[in-house]
């Protein structure tokens, strides 16, 4: 997730706890939390607390570190799907920063922007390559139920065949079979 400065915090927040905390160990859960650089001491200050009562372990860039209590993040934590009360955040310089760090280091499954502008959302949504790309929700939409497929079979990040939760229909393939007596086609 990515929170833009031009966010709205009372939505941010909100988000931000649910998308880490709402069930740890399933794959739309967030597990790298990026802050746009200008908004990161108002975000930081105000989502940390409740992530630490909650029990959420947090590993920050040395400037996370700088205005919040946090382990140091190793380049293994921007990879890793802790599946676990555990959440990287970093510190990144603007929209530019934030679409490389997650086309780099992001699972291609989910991701999400925080901001109230219009434009940095639509080039969001067009330039994140992940099967889910969302606009101030949180990443546990990310779910084939929620997006009416039934229920999910599972989820794929490929390009090809399928992209994204799966449901029965997204499973199965087409046989074509063509019955003749003696067609032609002209």
């Amino acid at each position: 997730m990515y929170i833009d400065t031009e966010a709205d915090l009372a939505k941010a927040v909100p988000v931000a706890i649910n998308a880490k905390t709402h069930r740890y160990g399933v794959c739309n859960a967030m597990e790298t939390l990026l802050v746009d650089a200008p908004i990161a001491q108002a975000a930081l200050t105000a989502l940390a607390p409740i992530y630490r009562e909650i029990g959420v372990e947090l590993r920050g860039c040395e400037r996370t570190r700088a205005i919040i209590e946090a382990t140091a993040a190793s380049e293994d934590d921007w990879y890793e799907e802790y599946l676990a009360p555990v959440l990287a955040i970093k510190i990144v310089d603007g929209l530019d920063e934030a679409i490389a760090h997650i086309n780099k280091y992001g699972s291609h499954h989910t991701d999400a922007i925080i901001t109230e502008n219009f434009s940095k959302a639509r080039r969001f949504l067009n330039e994140v390559d992940s099967s889910s790309v969302m606009v101030n929700a949180s990443t546990r939409f990310a779910d084939g139920f929620e997006y009416g497929l039934g229920a999910e079979i599972g989820i794929s990040t490929n390009k090809i065949h399928a992209r994204g939760p799966v449901g029965l229909e997204g499973l199965t393939s087409q046989k074509w079979v063509v019955l003749g007596n003696g067609h032609v086609r002209s």
